[in-house]
């Protein structure tokens, strides 16, 4: 599954992105799409889903960044 966030609104960004998040079982993922680097998103998630986050970098800008958030 894709999740573009580009076109949300960003404050509803993370909420959209913690909803997908907390529906996958173990060992499903998704790739999120974005216009700009979520750095802040990974230490929110890593913060508030401590050791249940895998986080892979698909593609790293310059215009669009894809990440591939797992649950573990």
């Amino acid at each position: 599954m894709e999740l573009d966030v580009r076109a949300i609104p960003p404050r509803e960004r993370h909420p959209k992105i913690f909803g997908v998040f907390d529906a996958l079982a173990p060992g499903e993922s998704f790739v999120l799409v974005n216009d700009h680097d979520p750095k802040p998103l990974y230490y929110q998630l890593m913060a508030e889903r401590p050791g249940q986050v895998d986080w892979t970098y698909l593609e790293e800008g310059p215009e669009v960044w894809r990440v591939r958030i797992g649950k573990r």
